[in-house]
Order: structure tokens, then C-alpha cells, then sequence
């Protein structure tokens, strides 16, 4: 084997990569690990593709009836927008960038219409409807239009309204009025306040012709009943509405002793409790007074009756004057005037003037007068205090001494006096009615705890950005996890893999081996395995060359950097 091939099979061995033979190298354990190791950073690398790929969902309707689901998902397939749905098929989700274009578009076309039908029921009426059918739709229309507006409050989810509408007939003595019952579905954890309660009442009422808010019932889906019909029962308990306005007027007295007693002694230096007693009977009172005989001249006269009788009085009776039906006309009434003296007695038509100027012999006058009397009714009003109970709690104040500490100190008596009398003159103390007030001058203890707030992790926008970036953040750990846990170790041994070095004096060896080699015969003899230490003069020749060509054969590179050195003349080979 000459020199020059061996030069070049050395420089064309080492130009080629060397990963090949490191990766033969490796220990079976290495390469399964790094095998492993690169699988799995494959395998990241497309699971984030996919998930950088994959939409972000969103709700665009919940609840739909069946007939509005199928429209708008045929809609969406035809619109060629991706979407599915929730588990039970409860919402249609879509991608989040196209909830609110799909939400105008699908509104621009009518869609959902929803499961409840109002007045439209009546644009498809049909020829020859009985008035059975016509009152029917008439009804289901109107049910349908007062689930709308219930619907549109924010706390109700969902609503249906049941109407009695009795049929009114003329021949009837008793007309029949009609009724209404609401039952309401709530969103979860809200509820309804009473005013609300009774809004839905009075709309109800208010929708139908002659239905009293009395008979409207209003039911929530657990089958609690929500309104109220009439006032308190017959045991006299206070309803809802009394225990407010008396809660109203306890809060009111207990605000004006905290603003009337804060600026004095502090904002968190002072506690105030109002307890009112309020009478919310109603009693009505009906009195009738009659008072002392007034004089003539102030009463009022209701009748009077005055007889008059003469000495002629059997002339006066006799019938005269010209008989016909002039004569016979009954006498005027008379003219006398109720307060004033009585007019004297004229003759009739048929009296003789003879019997007229007689003088009279007897005159009787009764006279009647109205009896006095007043009837008074009174009516208590609902709602008036009682009674009220004021208890105050002032903490001590607070005083510097000399070396600038604060020490606690009681009020004075003449403090708390001053203190008392503002409170009883804030809430309208009344000694007549039985008012107590009470002040009380104690230490408060100080609490050194924080007020507790809502920890980090529970906060609701912690949440929502680590929901958002728990896949992002996962799948970069798990790629760290395999790089530095699979991967790298495996490079690490991969690259560890290097030519060993040869020694000085077995590269001077070689050199010489080299340079010797086409002046040398050949000569049989037997095979070296190694090449040896020793001195060449004790080393056959053609054992030395086939130790030269053994170092070659297992360690290719070595052996050619020795040969390019040699070549290159970069270093002097030792013999």
C-alpha cells in the first residue's frame, strides 16, 4: 500500500460527516433515549401546529327550539361557517372571531325567530275559523306577546303565561272574571325583588281586560310562589311590605345619629342601632254629639203649625157663593213664613164678610226645630311610630401624652350629655311617646387582621388568562421537559464520540512505518494485533506495517490528520 493512497483515502474519510459512526457508537440505552427524544419533539411541534390552527369557540344561541336550530344550521352550511355543537345539543358554537358578523347576518335574515308566537298567529287565519278558534288564537297570541315582554327582563330566563278568559254572555247574572298564572324560570344564582314581582303582576293585569292584579299568580320553576294576594292574615302578622318600611325608617334614624355623631368623634369611633315600634292597625271611629237647646234665633225651624179658630166658626163652615166648580176649589196653603210672626187668616172665596170681621177666638202655634247633632268618623292612619329605642356606642378618645403616644381616654360626663342630647334631637325624641335613648362611652377593640380580600388565584381575570394560555404554556414545558430530558443527553453522547488520541510516539512510529514502506519487502511472519512499544529494531518489519494498518483500519481519522500533518509539513515526524 503506498503512501499516496493512503493520503487519500485519510482526506476523503474525514470530509464526509461522522454522525453515522457516533451513532454507531452510541450504548443501546442512548439511542433509544434519543430516538424517544426526538419522537416526542416531533410530535409537540404538530400538536401545536394543530393547535395554533384549531378555532376558539363560542356560544352563538343557547336553547333553541328544534324547528330555529335546524334553520340556522342549515344557514351556517350554507353560509360555509364552521360550526357544532354543545354537549346535549343545548347551543350552537362557532368560531370566536365570527360570533357577532354571524349574529348580524342570521338577524338580517329573521333568524331565530323563537319558539314563542304572539300576534303574527293571526296573519294566517284560515278561511271559515269558528269563533271558538278565532277566540283561541286570539289567546294563544296574547299568552305568547305577554311571554315576550316577561322574557325581556334580565333575570328570566324563560316564561310561559296561562290566561282564563271566561266567556262573558249577557244572559249570565254572575259574569265570571278572568284569571292569569306566570310561571318564571331564572337565570342561576338571581333572583326577583318584590317591586319586580309586581311589575309582572300589573303587566299581566294591566294586558287583559277586567283582571284584577289580585288574580294573578306568579310561580317560579322550584313552585315557590312569588306573589302575594291581598294584606296580612287573619292572625295579623306583618307582611314583607311592613317589615320594609319599618326596616326603612330604623335605617334612617340610625344615618342621622352616624352623621350628626361622626364628625365629633370619628368615622369608625361610633355604633348606632334604631329599633321603631310602628302600628300598622287600622281603626276607624264614628261619634254623634248632640249639644245644648239653642235660642230661637240660631236654631233651624224644620216645621211649623199654626190653628186658628173664631166665634163663627159654624158660619165659616156654611158653603157660599156660586155653586160650580169654582166654588168648590179647596183653600190655598198657607203663606206664613217660617220666622216670622203669622199673617193673619183670609176668608175664603165662599165666606161672608160678616163672619171675616168677627174677632177670633182661640190661636194655637207649634213650631218644630232640628235637633242638633254631629256625626264624626275617624280613620287611623297606618304606619305611625309608636315607640322608639336608640342605643349608641362611642369609643374612647384617643390622647396624646407627652412622649407623642395615644392613650386611650374616657369621655367626660358633660361630653356624653352633649352627645345624648344630639342624638334624642336627631331622631325626634319624644318623652310623651316613651322614647328611650342610651349612650354608652367603651374602648372598641381594635382588629389588626386585614380585611380579607379575594386571593389572586381566585380572581376571575386570573382565570380566564390562564385558561387561554394553559395549552400554549403546557406544550412549551413538555417540548423544555424533552429537549433538555431526552434530546440534549443524546446529542451530549452523540457528539462525545471523537477519535481518540494517538500518541507522539506512535505517530512517529506510523510516520516512519509510512515513510519505510515502499523501500521494505514484504515478509511473512505472523500477525500483531496491537502495535507495540518497543524499539523498531526488535519489531519485524512486516509486523510493524500490519500494526500500521490495523491503527488505520479502527481509527481512520487519527490517521489521517497524522498523514495530513505529514504531508502539509506542519510538524516534523519523531522516528
Amino acid at each position: 500500500m503506498s503512501a499516496v493512497a493512503l493520503t487519500a483515502n485519510a482526506s476523503a474519510e474525514p470530509g464526509a460527516p461522522a454522525w453515522s459512526s457516533r451513532f454507531s457508537a452510541l450504548s443501546p440505552a442512548q439511542r433509544m433515549r434519543l430516538g424517544v427524544g426526538l419522537a416526542l419533539m416531533v410530535a409537540l411541534l404538530a400538536g401545536a401546529l394543530v393547535l395554533a390552527r384549531t378555532p376558539d369557540w363560542r356560544v352563538l344561541y343557547t336553547n333553541l327550539a328544534d324547528k330555529d336550530g335546524g334553520a340556522i344550521v342549515a344557514q351556517l352550511a350554507q353560509m360555509n361557517i364552521p360550526y357544532k355543537y354543545s354537549e346535549g345539543g343545548g347551543a350552537v358554537l362557532v368560531p370566536a372571531d365570527k360570533v357577532h358578523d354571524v349574529r348580524l347576518r342570521l338577524a338580517s335574515q329573521g333568524l331565530p325567530k323563537g319558539s314563542v308566537a304572539g300576534y303574527e298567529l293571526t296573519d294566517n287565519a284560515r278561511f271559515g275559523m269558528t269563533q271558538f278558534q278565532e277566540k283561541l288564537s286570539f289567546q294563544r297570541a296574547l299568552e305568547g306577546e305577554l311571554t315576550r315582554s316577561i322574557q325581556a327582563l334580565g333575570s328570566v330566563q324563560s316564561a310561559r303565561v296561562h290566561l282564563a278568559l271566561p266567556q262573558q254572555n249577557g244572559f249570565f247574572r254572575e259574569q265570571l272574571k278572568p284569571s292569569a298564572s306566570v310561571l318564571l324560570s331564572l337565570y342561576p344564582g338571581r333572583t326577583l325583588e318584590r317591586n319586580q314581582v309586581a311589575g309582572i303582576v300589573h303587566l299581566v293585569a294591566s294586558s287583559v281586560p277586567e283582571l284584577t292584579p289580585a288574580a294573578v299568580s306568579v310561580v317560579d320553576d322550584t313552585g315557590k310562589l312569588l306573589s302575594t294576594v291581598g294584606e296580612a292574615g287573619a292572625g295579623g302578622a306583618a307582611d314583607a311590605q311592613q317589615l320594609a318600611y319599618t326596616q326603612q325608617i330604623e335605617q334612617q334614624l340610625t344615618r342621622r345619629i352616624l352623621d350628626i355623631l361622626e364628625p365629633v368623634v370619628g368615622r369608625q369611633n361610633v355604633k348606632a342601632q334604631v329599633t321603631a315600634d310602628v302600628d300598622f292597625s287600622q281603626t276607624e271611629a264614628t261619634s254623634e254629639e248632640h249639644k245644648p237647646n239653642l235660642a230661637a234665633e240660631v236654631s233651624a225651624v224644620r216645621s211649623q203649625q199654626t190653628v186658628e179658630t173664631t166665634g163663627a166658626a159654624a158660619a165659616a163652615a156654611a158653603p157660599g157663593g156660586v155653586p160650580g166648580a169654582t166654588s168648590n176649589q179647596p183653600p190655598g196653603p198657607a203663606s206664613a213664613p217660617i220666622n216670622g210672626a203669622a199673617a193673619p187668616l183670609t176668608a175664603g172665596a165662599g165666606a161672608t164678610a160678616g163672619a171675616a170681621a168677627r174677632p177670633p177666638g182661640r190661636r194655637e202655634s207649634v213650631t218644630n226645630y232640628e235637633v242638633d247633632k254631629t256625626v264624626k268618623t275617624v280613620r287611623g292612619a297606618t304606619g305611625q311610630v309608636r315607640r322608639l329605642s336608640a342605643a349608641v356606642v362611642v369609643n374612647y378618645a384617643s390622647v396624646g401624652d407627652a412622649q407623642g403616644k395615644a392613650t386611650p381616654t374616657a369621655l367626660s360626663a358633660q361630653q356624653i350629655e352633649q352627645m345624648t342630647a344630639l342624638v334624642r334631637e336627631s331622631i325626634g325624641y319624644s318623652k310623651e311617646r316613651g322614647d328611650s335613648v342610651n349612650l354608652m362611652n367603651a374602648p372598641f377593640l381594635v382588629d389588626v387582621g386585614t380585611p380579607a380580600e379575594l386571593p389572586l388565584w381566585k380572581r376571575p381575570e386570573l382565570l380566564d388568562m390562564v385558561r387561554g394560555l394553559a395549552w400554549p404554556v403546557a406544550l412549551a414545558l413538555l417540548g423544555v421537559v424533552v429537549l433538555f430530558g431526552f434530546v440534549r443527553p443524546g446529542m451530549k453522547a452523540l457528539a462525545s464520540q471523537r477519535p481518540a488520541p494517538v500518541a507522539p510516539a506512535q505517530g512517529a512510529q506510523l510516520s516512519a512505518l509510512i515513510a519505510d514502506e515502499p523501500q521494505r519487502p514484504a515478509l511473512a511472519g505472523p500477525q500483531v494485533e496491537r502495535l507495540p512499544g518497543t524499539a523498531s529494531s526488535e519489531v519485524p518489519e512486516q509486523a510493524r506495517l500490519e500494526g500500521a494498518r490495523q491503527m488505520a483500519r479502527q481509527n481512520p481519522v487519527a490517521v489521517a490528520n497524522i498523514v495530513k500533518t505529514w504531508v502539509n509539513g506542519d510538524a516534523a515526524a519523531t522516528p
